[in-house]
């Protein structure tokens, strides 16, 4: 069984992202272990099988869903994961 940790900050009120991303893998993929886990400030960091597929903090944006999926499948048949697709954050203002 193929587990997913992801690190999400609450101070940025991003557990809503990761319910989001749970919820469609566990739509996709029965059986699949998804842990949301609040962490450090600003994080949004998808971690496969303690294999670190994609860090917000690293690059400011957002996983692609489809993205992790195909790494989720490549971690089933025992393949090399690869760092996920970005999906650009929008709608943030800086004050």
């Amino acid at each position: 069984m193929v587990k997913v940790d992801v690190e999400y900050c609450g101070k940025c009120n991003f557990s809503l992202q990761c319910q989001m991303l749970k919820q469609f893998l566990v739509e996709k993929v029965p059986g699949i272990e998804v842990d949301c886990h609040q962490g450090r400030r600003g994080s949004f960091e998808v971690t496969i099988d303690d294999q670190l597929v994609h860090s917000k903090l690293s690059c400011f944006a957002f996983p692609q869903h489809e993205s992790v999926l195909t790494q989720v499948r490549r971690a089933e048949i025992g393949e090399k994961l690869e760092t996920v697709k970005e999906e650009p954050i929008k709608d943030c203002q800086i004050m």
